[in-house]
């Protein structure tokens, strides 16, 4: 095994959870974000000769990442296949901290789907504003920018839910 096969290796060891949270909000399956997972260390085990060393090596898989969950999502819809559902239709499929906080976990499903994938990598996955926008494709001003909203349009839903209890 190459030096760059064993560095894909301990970062799937040591943030598998985190790569799986991600993939199941964003597939809205647990078995989907399961096997995103896998898709995405199996290629990037197999294209790892293709990483430039430009950014992180994390970043450069959560980039795969996000492609391969989204593709998974896609490909669900179309064949009609389920999702994580409950009787009203909202994905229920999150990561286990929404377990923690239901009102949080309901907060962040309704944001725009661009908020929500950087509060999932930054909060979540524990990425840096640098290796955001190297994942995104976007600058670190734009990460700064879509964070600040997507955190205030948190504040103001929980502050509306609180007002209604």
């Amino acid at each position: 095994m190459d030096e760059r096969a064993r560095a894909i290796e301990a970062v799937y060891r040591e943030r598998y959870a985190r790569f799986r949270d991600v993939l199941v909000s964003l597939t809205g399956s647990r078995e989907l974000g399961a096997d995103a997972v896998q898709e995405t260390f199996a290629q990037a085990l197999r294209d790892r000769h293709s990483f430039r060393g430009e950014g992180s090596l994390e970043a450069w898989i959560w980039r795969i990442a996000v492609r391969t969950g989204g593709t998974q999502r896609r490909a669900q819809d179309a064949s009609g296949g389920s999702h994580d559902v409950s009787t009203n239709g909202t994905v229920v499929a999150t990561p286990a901290w929404s377990d923690l906080d239901p009102d949080l976990a309901e907060a962040v499903r309704s944001l725009a789907p661009r908020q929500r994938l950087m509060i999932f990598l930054h909060y979540f996955a524990d990425l840096s504003y640098a290796q955001l926008a190297d994942v995104c494709a976007v600058s670190e001003g734009t990460v700064a920018a879509t964070l600040s909203q997507a955190r205030s349009a948190l504040v103001d839903i929980l502050r509306a839910k609180e007002y209604q209890r």
